[in-house]
């Protein structure tokens, strides 16, 4: 169930090609090749037709957060994945950081990704602090670092919006 309107936006925004996508790992113990997040986003954005611009791991320390988010900007990524750091954890920083970067927020991509999360894990959805918005004309998308949520916010919201979102920065 799709309105006119939006469907006449995915389709100029797919008249404009390839989105341009940072990954950014947050975790404490993953490595570039026990990273399966990044793997799994590299993949889907090759199916996608999309393209990785970034790719780091980070401890989840707000100055490598906020360091990374930068970093970013300068790789010319029009979007950034950051997975990991989202919980409520004395280490949980990611969200945090982002909240007070960000310029504007789209609270709708939270609160869905807990309503459908909260069909996978129940009530222990509430713990999560995922949320995306814009910063400096880039669209953030943070969420937790588990396989099973970067694959529920990749297929249910991530990979239907992203080229629409791309498109709505530039409009």
């Amino acid at each position: 169930m799709t309105s006119e309107s939006v469907a006449q936006h995915r389709d100029r925004a797919a008249e404009r090609g390839p989105v341009s996508v940072a990954i950014v790992t947050v975790s404490d113990t993953r490595t570039p090749e026990t990273d399966v997040n990044a793997r799994y986003l590299r993949e889907r954005l090759a199916e996608c037709g999309h393209r990785l611009a970034f790719y780091r791991i980070i401890k989840d320390e707000p100055d490598q957060v906020e360091e990374a988010l930068d970093a970013c900007l300068s790789s010319a990524a029009q979007a950034v994945l950051f997975n990991g750091g989202t919980g409520m954890a004395r280490r949980d920083t990611t969200f945090d950081v982002l909240s007070r970067k960000l310029e504007k927020t789209l609270p709708g991509f939270g609160e869905i990704f807990r309503m459908l999360s909260y069909e996978q894990v129940g009530a222990a959805a509430m713990l999560s602090r995922a949320t995306a918005g814009v910063y400096q004309g880039m669209i953030v998308v943070s969420t937790p670092g588990s396989p099973a949520a970067v694959k529920l916010a990749w297929e249910k919201l991530i990979a239907p919006e992203i080229s629409h979102m791309a498109y709505e920065l530039v409009k």
